[in-house]
């Protein structure tokens, strides 16, 4: 609701005016209709009252005439009752009548044709009680009270049709606000519909645009997404292209030392030895001369053949990954003083593989050396589904995987060269428990195939 109200400013007030609207109508009618109802019902009590008032009017003749004509005194009590009643509908009329001038007018001429009457009925029972019933009876057997009664019953008839064109009137305006009232509603709810019509309309072209947006926004992530997958995969391949070019160019160095300066080292100790056998027996001091620097040559060539072993394992082509990997676990194991645990199986793999493997351990135990100040490593090496497994686990320090890293070019740069071989590389590490880094290449599969065999 909150959205609909700010996407279109307009629907709140209009819905307000609209509520506002209805309720007016359906009020203004409610009350209207009361206020004639009770109208209705106060024209329905006037009308007992002057048809009580007629016929108490009569009860009052009766009364007297019984009583002339008996002389029996309880005929003179419905005659009292109807005297009382009388006075106390032309109250309740006076009231009914006071904002009405016709029919105020009207009951005022009853009130005095009624009042004539009752005089001349109260002066014949005063007649008879005093013994002059002849003057009473004459009275009675004139026409005057016809006259009156007459009179009486015109002026209540004039009365009850003043009533009726009341009722009448109010009956047709009952209906004609009945009528409004139903025309305003039926107005309001045909706007109603014809803004709810609107609104659905709006609202289907907005969620027509947003859906246009979303197909948008999907098509501009997919671009994106294919963008970076591509500009990754680049990425990937460039980063295995600069990795080759790295393994060749220390090839290539490795070669050339063990060539080019081999054959230098190995020619100048040649010379030295010549040099020292000919100079046996004379000039000692020559002699130690010569010794260290045979002994200078040695440590060359033997510098020579580490720097050789770094740039590229020769074991590695000549013995195979798992003794390469022995040798440099023992090899670390005797610089650092760390224990190290070595289980490797034969594992079928192409030359870059083997490369990479080597090489992630490589970076890992160094690693272990620099930051996590274990007291054991474990290495190993199996085949499983398939794959091949390497796994470096130490119980050192380890480190928070969600920390950022330090310095995690080393094992980024591997991350690389694992996937662009095709495998996955992993790393599991929790404070005060250590680290465990985990690689998986495919198997050489014409290897694998027939050791299958």
């Amino acid at each position: 609701m909150l959205s609909v109200v700010k996407r279109n400013p307009f629907v709140f007030p209009l819905v307000c005016v609209a509520v506002a609207a209805m309720i007016f109508i359906s009020e203004g009618s409610y009350w209207r209709s009361v206020a004639t109802l009770d109208e209705l019902g106060a024209m329905a009590v006037a009308r007992s009252t002057i048809r009580r008032l007629e016929r108490n009017v009569i009860d009052a003749e009766t009364g007297q005439r019984g009583y002339m004509l008996t002389g029996r005194k309880e005929y003179l009590q419905p005659y009292a009752d109807a005297l009382q009643s009388i006075e106390t509908e032309f109250a309740s009329l006076t009231r009914q009548y006071e904002d009405d001038p016709p029919a105020r007018a009207l009951l005022l001429q009853l009130q005095a044709a009624t009042k004539t009457r009752l005089s001349e009925l109260a002066l014949t029972v005063r007649l008879y009680d005093e013994g002059r019933s002849a003057a009473a009876m004459e009275i009675v057997l004139s026409d005057i009270g016809r006259e009156k009664m007459q009179a009486i019953r015109m002026l209540s008839d004039e009365l009850l049709r003043l009533e009726s064109a009341s009722v009448a009137q109010g009956r047709q305006d009952v209906y004609h606000t009945l009528l409004l009232s139903r025309i305003g509603i039926a107005a309001l709810s045909a706007l109603s519909l014809l803004a709810l019509v609107l609104f659905l309309r709006s609202s289907a072209a907005l969620e027509e645009q947003q859906r246009e947006q979303q197909r948008g926004v999907r098509a501009e992530r997919d671009r994106l997404e294919s963008e970076v997958a591509l500009r990754t995969a680049q990425l990937t391949e460039l980063m295995h292209h600069l990795q080759t070019a790295r393994e060749d160019e220390r090839s290539r160095l490795a070669r050339d030392l063990h060539d080019e300066l081999g054959a230098l080292l190995t020619s100048a100790k040649l010379d030295a030895a010549r040099i020292r056998s000919r100079l046996t027996g004379t000039a000692p001091e020559a002699q130690e001369r010569l010794a260290h620097l045979v002994d200078t040559l040695n440590n060359g060539i033997a510098l020579k053949r580490r720097i050789i072993e770094d740039l590229r394992p020769s074991t590695l082509s000549n013995l195979g990954l798992g003794a390469t990997l022995e040798i440099l676990a023992r090899e670390f194991a005797t610089s650092s003083g760390i224990e190290v645990q070595c289980a490797v199986e034969p594992v079928p793999l192409e030359p870059a593989a083997e490369l990479v493997i080597y090489r992630m351990v490589q970076e890992a135990i160094t690693n272990i050396n620099k930051h996590a100040r274990a007291s054991k490593v474990w290495i190993s090496l199996s085949a499983q589904g398939g794959q091949a497994l390497a796994v470096v686990r130490d119980n050192g320090v380890g480190f928070a995987a969600n920390a950022p890293a330090r310095s995690a070019h080393g094992l980024l740069g591997m991350r690389f060269r694992v996937e662009a071989e095709g495998g996955t590389l992993s790393i599991d590490s929790t404070l005060g428990q250590g680290t465990e880094v985990r690689v998986t290449l495919p198997l050489a599969k014409a290897k694998s195939d027939a050791q299958l065999a």
